[in-house]
């Protein structure tokens, strides 16, 4: 599998970077099961994995952990390794967020849950719009120092928060953004109106999360497709297709899925080699739950997109365009609300 630079960090990764959001209550509970799928990236050539402390309340990160412990000492600095901080992880107001005495403390955890000494890649999960960002900035900077965390980056952040901690960082002189990792898929394209110009233009690597929609571009839905299961009450009302947004996406996986079809490749397929086709995009994460799962998306690395089929995507959703929009993004209530007109 080739190799990416990661921004202007000098760290190289594979165009997959294996999620383990999956791995654990939130979707496979068997811990062997997990590891052997994670053994299989790796022997398939993946070196990127990513996790976060609140996949499953940790057990995420505890999965992770023993199958590092598995590769051993030697192979683990092979594997590029990333998780976050910043939602609830217990009881207290003081146990999510950005804040300082968060970061110091949950870094501390990922640690002992990942049995590692260091993580190469820190990621701050989600904005804080009551934490100072030189704070965030700050904690993450001496962690840097203190050999904790390699790198640090940012999670599903918009374009003007990335740009205000990049003037942040070099007025206070703290270390910088390597990466964003924002969601990005033939659905959800918003990103490249903004978000990918300033990762280009500053250096940073990406790493696009839910590269197949949040499951709409799997090949589970369409015509044809057993559609009507996917509004059952288990399942989040974002798939509702009497929803009329539902409806406009449903018609564009149909597109999506014939314009596959003949060019000779599934629709996951297609639409991990599209992420990957854009120049600004590190790697896609691929979050499997199975074996077959990672499987089915170990080639479409591989795949090179030609201009047609790329202005047939354009054709269906335009670049720009945001059909994924509720369940991909973060505003600010000031980006989505009226501004009140006085105190």
């Amino acid at each position: 599998m080739e190799y990416r630079k990661l921004g202007r960090t000098g760290v190289e990764v594979t165009p997959l970077c294996l999620g383990a959001m999956m791995f654990g209550a939130w979707g496979n509970t068997d811990h062997a099961e997990c590891r052997r799928i994670m053994h299989a990236a790796v022997d398939a050539g993946i070196n990127f994995i990513d996790t976060a402390d609140v996949y499953s309340a940790g057990e995420s990160e505890e999965i992770v952990g023993s199958f590092l412990a598995e590769l051993g000492p030697d192979r683990r600095e092979d594997i590029v390794l990333a998780t976050k901080f910043h939602a609830r992880m217990g009881e207290g107001p003081n146990r999510e967020g950005n804040s300082r005495r968060w970061i110091i403390s949950e870094c501390e955890a990922s640690l002992r849950r990942l049995g590692t000494d260091h993580i190469d890649l820190y990621q701050i999960h989600r904005p804080s719009p009551g934490t100072d960002i030189d704070d965030t900035l700050s904690a993450l900077s001496d962690l840097v120092h203190s050999g904790k965390i390699g790198y640090f980056g940012s999670s599903t952040f918009p374009a003007w928060a990335v740009v205000e901690a990049l003037w942040v960082s070099q007025q206070r002189g703290r270390e910088r953004l390597s990466t964003e990792q924002p969601p990005y898929s033939m659905l959800a394209r918003g990103i490249e109106t903004d978000l990918l110009h300033v990762c280009q233009q500053y250096g940073m690597g990406v790493l696009s999360w839910s590269p197949l929609a949040g499951g709409w571009l799997s090949g589970r839905f369409g015509t044809g497709k057993d559609n009507s299961s996917r509004r059952a009450s288990r399942l989040p009302a974002r798939y509702d297709l009497n929803d009329p947004s539902n409806a406009t996406k449903l018609a564009a996986v149909d597109q999506l899925t014939e314009l596959a079809a003949k060019a000779g490749y599934s629709l996951p397929e297609l639409a991990v080699a599209f992420v990957l086709e854009h120049p600004a995009v590190t790697s896609a994460i691929i979050g499997p739950r199975t074996m077959e799962q990672l499987t089915s998306l170990l080639k479409s690395y591989e795949i090179r997109l030609d201009g047609g089929i790329l202005d047939r995507i354009d054709e269906i959703v335009p670049p720009g365009t945001d059909l994924n929009a509720a369940d991909s993004g973060w505003a600010p209530p000031w980006l989505s609300e009226p501004a009140p007109r006085r105190r």
